[in-house]
């Protein structure tokens, strides 16, 4: 067991959507002021909401992409108030949404520093060059994510599509940073 808890955060959830029908999105510009669309510049346009604070991008063919949100819940909820207040303001969305998660971007501390170079040399997968960017990058297979480790014991974990997943995958590199001698505390 390592010799400290890692303290992790959930960032971003990025979950796409689709509720399987076009969508006008002159009519969403109309009903909803505040939303962003710009059709010369991007096909989407941008619904936000303030709880949870989220944004969601609306395309007309009917798929969504939404960010922002700090946890899985977080964002199906999001896609939910969305279509909720489309159909509430009379655009007709016949079917459910169909959500499912893209990436999840979390960030951690180990609370001791790591060795980089040492861990390039032991570790598999990973790639380091501090020249280019000051951080060590690894590639773990089971849980499928990439993680930047940096000297400060500090990391950020992408490409998990559950939040289960990160929390397995830090704890699992946590574990073998220490089993290596990695860390110092």
């Amino acid at each position: 067991m390592p010799k400290t808890i890692a303290s992790i955060s959930i960032e971003n959830v990025v979950t796409s959507a689709s509720v399987n029908q076009s969508i006008d999105l002159i009519t969403i510009t109309r009903l909803f002021p505040d939303v962003e669309y710009h059709p010369e510049q991007f096909p989407g346009l941008v619904f936000r909401l303030k709880s949870p604070k989220t944004a969601t991008l609306i395309f007309s063919s009917g798929k969504m992409v939404c960010t922002g949100a700090k946890s899985e819940a977080q964002a199906r909820k999001a896609v939910e108030t969305v279509v909720q207040k489309l159909r509430k303001a009379g655009i007709d969305i016949k079917n459910e949404p169909i959500i499912e998660i893209q990436n999840i971007v979390a960030s951690a501390s180990l609370g001791g520093k790591i060795n980089l170079e040492k861990a390039a040399e032991i570790l598999e997968h990973t790639m380091y060059e501090p020249e280019q960017f000051p951080g060590l990058i690894y590639r773990m297979d089971d849980p499928k994510t990439v993680i930047l480790l940096f000297a400060s014991g500090k990391l950020v974990c992408t490409g998990a599509k559950k939040e289960e997943e990160v929390y397995r995958a830090v704890e699992k590199l946590h574990e073998l940073l220490e089993e290596k001698g990695l860390m110092t505390y």
